[in-house]
């Protein structure tokens, strides 16, 4: 299955273009509103990682797969 993100296509020996959570909202809005005007089924779902150095991988599964890495400063 393809893996993109919000800038370009990336393969799995790539990192991942840095983005902000404004990027990763704006996808899912835009793949929603996709999937809603559809005439048919259709599925997204959201997987949030853990990464070092204060970043989580955000993927986006719908039909194809969107990775961002955003910046999370750690809480603690």
């Amino acid at each position: 299955m393809p893996v993109k993100q919000s800038a370009s296509s990336i393969n799995g020996s790539k990192a991942a273009h840095r983005t902000n959570n404004d990027d990763v909202l704006k996808k899912i809005t835009e793949l929603y509103l996709d999937l809603f005007d559809h005439d048919g089924y259709g599925d997204l779902s959201v997987e949030i990682k853990i990464l070092k150095r204060e970043q989580k991988e955000v993927i986006v599964h719908c039909g194809k797969q969107y990775r961002f890495v955003v910046d999370y400063p750690n809480k603690r």
